[in-house]
Order: C-alpha cells, then structure tokens, then sequence
C-alpha cells in the first residue's frame, strides 16, 4: 500500500501524461481526465483487488469498464503507470494504427482495457453483465464502472440502473464523475437532470457522496465505503464531485477544456504547475 504522498506525486505524474499526450497530437479531452486523475490513482492503486497479468476473463479479480471514454488519456496514463503497458507507449496516443486510439478500443489488445468505450451510455450496461458472470461463477470480485454526469442524459443509462436493482446486482459500484460540464456547456444548461442523487435512490440504489472528489483521502475513504456496502442487495452508486481540469489553473471550472487541447506556451504552464515526479516517458 503507497502512503498519500506517493498516491499524490502519482496524480501530478499522470497530470503531465494528460496534458503532454493531448498536446503532441493537437487532439482529446484534457479536462475531464484532469478532474478524475484522483480517481483512477486511487482505484488502481489502493482500492481494486488486481492480480498479475492481464486476461479478458478477468477471474479472481475486481472490474473496471470506463464508460465516458472520451477521457482516455488519463485511463491510458494510469494503466501504463500501474504496470500494464510501457509508459513510453503513451507517446502514441491517437496515432494512426496506435493501440491507445482517442476512445478506448479492444481489437488491439491494449491490456487493461475490457470494453470499446467510443460511444457514452453503455458502460453501465457492460458492467452489468460482467457482475452478473462473477456472480454466475461464485467469484466474490466487484465491478467498478465510472460514468460521466452529462453522459446520464442518455437513456441506455436509465434502463440499466433499473435493471440492476431490479435484479439485486450488488457487486456493482458505479461512480458519477459529477463536474458539471460537458461539451457545449454546463449540464444545468444542456440539460438539466435534477437531483442524480435523488434519482438513483428512486431507483432502488445505495448512493454515497465523495464531495472532495479531488482530495485522494477523501476519494479512497469514499471508494472503500461503498465496498462495505456490496453485497447487501442492491447495487451502489458513488457520486464524486469533482472539477473539470483540476491542478491546471486555468483549465478548472469550465467546459471550454472538455476536448480542447493546450497548444505549446498552456503546455509549459500546465506542466509548470505539475512538478515532474515519476518521470516523463
């Protein structure tokens, strides 16, 4: 297990893949990927029960599936930095016939990676079935699925959060990357979808709130809790908060970095504002 600090420098390192992947092809999110960076740290590092190697069975271990996979970059980061691929292999990143395409693809063989992300609204339904297999082959295992807030305004989402309660599928943790944003703007302001928190709930869900959903106390203490509620008959659904382009300044609070990528004087700002802490590739 790391202490925080070195779950930390890892979130700082993982900023740097972000924006310097985003950068050296003029193409991707850089914002969303900032604002979870804490997120996947966490999971990859302190939370999952991973085992050595990669398969697509994924027997005898927890499950992720991404779901908004239009953050790549940070998922692309933080599997080559926990081991599943060359960190130097984030250097090709949206390159033709790269194995680390703008959305997440599985017909490479990119390990790590379980579902083809391209399209938003199907990650919880993938992750559905995988509980449902574990379930089916006595394996104890939890599956892990993060979402984006404006990727709810589509309806795959909702038949499947019924489906799970419905059908008692209590190995399943789903987090809601709540930023607020999405492309063309504030979610409130696209479309307004009320009270996530009170929607799942009518659902038949366990919902948690991690309101500090950049601070990796509070993400990894948040993440644990829903563990302890696994099992008891109902799905979970971890509700983070966070903030589009955290640890960049001028990248935090606004929709305008969703999928903008920073051109040569941003980059040297955001990595002025990142401090090298593991190496760059």
């Amino acid at each position: 297990m790391a202490n925080i600090a070195q779950l930390e420098d890892m979130v700082t390192q993982v900023r740097r893949d972000i924006i310097r992947q985003v950068h050296k092809v003029n193409s991707g999110h850089p914002g969303g990927s900032l604002g979870c960076a804490e997120f996947f740290v966490a999971l990859y590092q302190e939370v999952m029960d991973r085992k050595e190697g990669f398969d697509m069975n994924g027997e005898g271990e927890d499950l992720f599936f991404l779901s908004n996979g239009h953050i790549s970059p940070v998922f692309y980061s933080v599997l080559a930095r926990s081991g599943y691929f060359p960190v130097e292999e984030l250097n090709t990143f949206r390159l033709l016939n790269s194995r680390l395409q703008g959305h997440p693809t599985t017909h490479e063989g990119l390990p790590g990676i379980r579902m083809a992300s391209g399209s938003l609204g199907q990650g919880i339904s993938v992750s559905i079935g995988a509980a449902a297999t574990k379930k089916l082959n006595n394996d104890n295992h939890l599956v892990y699925t993060l979402c984006g807030d404006g990727e709810l305004q589509e309806g795959q989402n909702w038949e499947a959060i019924m489906y799970a309660a419905a059908n008692n599928v209590d190995n399943l943790i789903v987090s809601i990357d709540l930023n607020g944003q999405q492309i063309d703007g504030s979610t409130d302001a696209v479309l307004g979808m009320g009270s996530i928190r009170a929607k799942f709930e009518a659902f038949g869900w366990d919902v948690l709130d991690v309101k500090e959903g950049n601070n990796m106390t509070a993400v990894i203490d948040g993440l644990n809790a829903a563990k302890a509620k696994t099992g008891n008959g109902k799905p979970i659904c971890v509700l983070l908060h966070t903030v589009m382009g955290n640890g960049i300044d001028f990248m935090m609070h606004t929709h305008a970095w969703h999928g903008k990528a920073p051109n040569d004087e941003q980059l040297a700002e955001g990595l002025s504002q990142n401090p090298e802490t593991l190496g760059d590739y």
